[in-house]
């Protein structure tokens, strides 16, 4: 994989061209949007520390980035296409449609919807078989996990060879069988956000203290082996059964509260002072570069530990 385009350069987009850039492929991106190509270089730039601690691939450079005036320029020889522009299903579906069209037949194109289901997104492509969602994780440079989901129309070559793919790209491909809006982790990280925002509203934690205890508590747990294992050790000798039969019961007790809470102009301002508070007049470029050298060293720790 040689060529890659990038349809839309957002905050994941321009995460996907750094990461391609950083495994050593050329790169042709496509955004209208006014100060798109100033602003993805400077996203570059400020990420590219963090990818050249991980390593690069032989080739990698960033100046193998070139921008383009249409659609059809960028994906018509591109080994692979990404599209990522706003979360909107008109606006996504009419783009891919567009794609399609100039796209050669055999290109797998991902799209970076984090819930749309991609039979939704497949409607109306003259080849919707090679359509795939390819859901990336924030910072997208880093992070290597990738949820892959087929359509209805999509056959397991086309997803078995999109794995391949992004995996050449140093991603853990995940490949979701049965497509659902939001898809997993999405799912799994929006139950935790709901429980959040119920206990900031009803004034039981500050978001300093929410987002304490899962640094301090479950995160640390989780970032090596995912709720699942850690509840198995819970068990002791007798690992998950045990931990069934002790603490299954309070799986009734209403703890949990399903729905979010009405998003008012309260809660609102109580979770954005809230975040600000603990930010501690640091600005969000300042925050990110700490986050960088946090996960770079984690990534490493998490390969050591967990294979």
């Amino acid at each position: 994989m040689k060529k890659v385009a990038v349809i839309g350069t957002g905050v994941i987009g321009n995460g996907w061209i750094t990461r391609f850039l950083a495994n050593g492929c050329e790169v042709v991106a496509y955004d209208p949007a006014p100060g798109a190509q100033e602003r993805t270089r400077q996203a570059i730039d400020n990420a590219w520390e963090s990818v050249e601690q991980l390593g690069l691939k032989e080739g990698a450079s960033k100046d193998s980035l070139t921008f383009v005036d249409s659609i059809e320029e960028a994906v018509k020889d591109a080994d692979l296409i990404q599209e990522s522009v706003p979360e909107r299903y008109e606006l996504k579906h009419g783009v891919l449609i567009e794609i399609d069209r100039f796209a050669q037949s055999e290109v797998i194109i991902g799209s970076s919807t984090s819930g749309i289901k991609p039979t939704d997104l497949q409607v109306d492509l003259k080849h919707p078989e090679r359509l795939v969602v390819a859901h990336p994780f924030n910072p997208v440079y880093l992070l290597p996990l990738v949820e892959i989901v087929g359509g209805e129309a999509t056959t397991k070559e086309i997803t078995d060879r999109a794995s391949a793919q992004y995996e050449s790209l140093r991603m853990k491909p995940m490949v979701i069988e049965k497509e659902i809006e939001g898809f997993v982790a999405d799912r799994l990280m929006e139950a935790l956000w709901r429980e959040a925002l119920h206990l900031v509203n009803d004034g039981i934690a500050t978001t300093e203290e929410v987002d304490k205890a899962i640094t301090y508590g479950a995160g640390l747990r989780w970032a090596q082996m995912g709720p699942f294992m850690t509840f198995h050790l819970a068990g002791g000798n007798e690992g998950m059964r045990h931990m069934l039969e002790q603490f299954g019961p309070a799986l009734k007790l209403p703890w949990t509260k399903l729905e979010a809470p009405e998003l008012t102009d309260e809660l609102k301002e109580r979770v954005i002072q809230g975040c600000e508070t603990h930010a501690n007049d640091r600005s969000v470029k300042e925050l990110e570069k700490k986050r960088n050298e946090f996960l770079v060293k984690l990534i490493d720790l998490v390969e050591d530990y967990w294979p």
